[in-house]
């Protein structure tokens, strides 16, 4: 499992990161520079990745109710979790009640 202080100082370096990018910004009437704090709620796309194949056109138009496709990944490797199509983890997929979640079990360094 994923140390709680490694993924919060990743989502800070992330801030930081944004908070970087975006200094030059304002907002407001007055010209005030956007509050670092008001980046926070904004929405971001969070994806879980647990593999990917390649097939024809003619493979895809003929696939159908039970169909298989087989994937790039073994089934003990664990999903990427990215973000805006960056991976920034790596965890294993678990269910909570009964839907889909995922365990976060590494972060990736340029996330940090």
């Amino acid at each position: 499992m994923a140390n709680p202080k490694d993924l919060e100082q990743a989502v800070d370096q992330a801030v930081e990161t944004v908070a970087d990018q975006l200094g030059q910004l304002t907002g407001g009437e007055g010209g005030d520079p956007i509050g670092l704090e008001n980046l926070l709620d904004v929405p971001v796309r969070v994806t879980v990745q647990i593999g990917k194949t390649s097939m024809t056109l003619g493979e895809l138009v003929a696939l159908g109710p039970g169909a298989l496709i087989p994937l790039d990944r073994e089934a003990h490797e664990p999903a990427d979790i990215l973000v805006n199509g960056r991976i920034i983890a790596r965890g294993e997929v678990v269910t909570i009640d009964n839907t889909y979640g995922v365990r976060i079990s590494q972060l990736e360094k340029e996330a940090r």
